[in-house]
């Protein structure tokens, strides 16, 4: 395992909308915004969008891209050309495979936040299917709790959510002094966003460094070899992350990002 890098705030890009009703804090920011990952394997883009006020993000394109929003606070409401219009609260998420083209429009509640998070697909293939929309509610997802943690998985085993692009992905909130231990297996890459609290990230081989995380720190290790990471809050805090796994390379020509 290499050891894992982590990117502060201020190596994040950002972005604002709507007069700056929505603020965005970008692990993997757009081409030219500044991010210092600039994609990992199959994960293109990843915003953390913050909404101050009721806020609107007119109709515009995608293609080829699988796009989903998941919420973690407050409601979002989707339109879309295929004749959508839908809302969804905490927990909940939205995903458009966005196939040959859709326009969609995004309308944010007043303290509403929300990961927008795009996966690459074989995009040659991709942009020659019919795009779609589907909606999944927090009781969907699968979850387990431990005295030490809760673990909700969002994309991957017993999810309903079904991406042609290989990711995983969980929602995990780890409780005071508890720790939650995640296998990553050689040739894939965990990045986690501490969206809540502090904490550490600590790898079992008993030589390993014990990293620290503060709040909105976005951490990405690489394994050479298969890897148990552990990942623990401060005894007084608890902590939460959201953890995307994907392969560090695939069988299928990426898009360029400058």
């Amino acid at each position: 395992m290499m050891q894992p890098m982590v990117y502060t705030p201020a190596m994040q890009a950002t972005g604002a909308f709507d007069n700056g009703k929505i603020i965005e804090q970008k692990p993997i920011g757009f081409p030219g915004e500044g991010s210092a990952v600039k994609r990992l394997g199959p994960l293109f883009y990843w915003a953390w969008a913050t909404a101050n006020a009721d806020a609107h993000i007119g109709l515009h394109p995608h293609q080829g891209f699988e796009i989903m929003s998941y919420v973690t606070e407050g409601e979002g409401v989707h339109g879309d050309t295929l004749g959508t219009v839908s809302k969804i609260g905490p927990g909940g998420a939205q995903v458009m495979q966005t196939g040959s083209g859709v326009s969609h429009e995004e309308r944010l509640g007043q303290h509403a936040e929300l990961f927008q998070i795009w996966f690459e697909p074989d995009l040659v293939q991709a942009v020659k299917r019919a795009p779609t929309y589907n909606q999944y509610e927090h009781e969907q997802f699968p979850l387990v709790q431990t005295e030490g943690y809760q673990a909700k998985t969002v994309i991957g085993e017993g999810a309903p959510i079904k991406l042609t692009a290989e990711v995983r992905m969980w929602d995990v909130q780890i409780q005071p002094g508890g720790s939650y231990v995640h296998t990553l297996q050689q040739g894939y890459i965990l990045a986690a966003l501490a969206i809540r609290g502090q904490g550490f990230w600590t790898e079992s081989d008993e030589h390993a460094h014990k990293v620290s995380y503060q709040h909105k720190d976005f951490i990405v290790g690489r394994a050479d070899t298969n890897t148990e990471i552990v990942l623990s809050a401060h005894e007084g805090e608890s902590t939460r992350l959201l953890l995307i796994e994907v392969p560090e390379q695939v069988d299928y020509p990426l898009y360029r990002k400058r």
